[in-house]
């Protein structure tokens, strides 16, 4: 790995710990006020929209250096970078639902969702490499290999 790519996986870290951190911080915020029906479920989600939002404005800004043209044409992007994320998603969903239920406490569960969350940006990255924060992804072809 050159120097350029080893600066780029280590700052690419440093964003998902970030990431990582606002999103299990904000499921543990939320079970500190709401408890109820549905409360892990919905600490999960909120947390997921916390650090989907935060990990957009993070890569686009850090890692992929990618200024939208408008409000409009930034929302297609955040729109894609979205529905890239659902596998990933999927990915992270069941490490923390799967460790919650393997180990029966909130503790675990939050484990199951770094490591989740820490499988799923790597698949992420490479995703929105190719096909997310590409200047022109809409009217080009995609051409694998592309992106930093």
């Amino acid at each position: 790995m050159d120097a350029s790519a080893t600066r780029l996986a280590a700052i690419y870290i440093g964003l998902a710990v970030i990431a990582i951190s606002a999103n299990i911080g904000a499921q543990d915020l939320f079970l500190r006020v709401y408890a109820g029906a549905y409360e892990t479920l919905l600490s999960v989600a909120a947390g997921t929209g916390v650090g989907l939002v935060v990990k957009y404005l993070l890569d686009k800004r850090f890692i992929f250096d990618f200024q939208a043209d408008n409000a409009a044409h930034d929302a297609r992007v955040f729109m894609l970078y979205t529905v890239m994320g659902l596998a990933t998603t999927a990915i992270f969903w069941a490490f923390e639902f799967g460790f919650g239920h393997v180990f029966g406490n909130r503790a675990m569960r939050y484990v199951g969702g770094v490591l989740g969350l820490a499988l799923g940006y790597y698949t992420k990255y490479q995703l929105d490499k190719r096909f997310v924060f590409r200047r022109s992804w809409s009217q080009q072809p995609v051409r694998m290999g592309e992106g930093k």
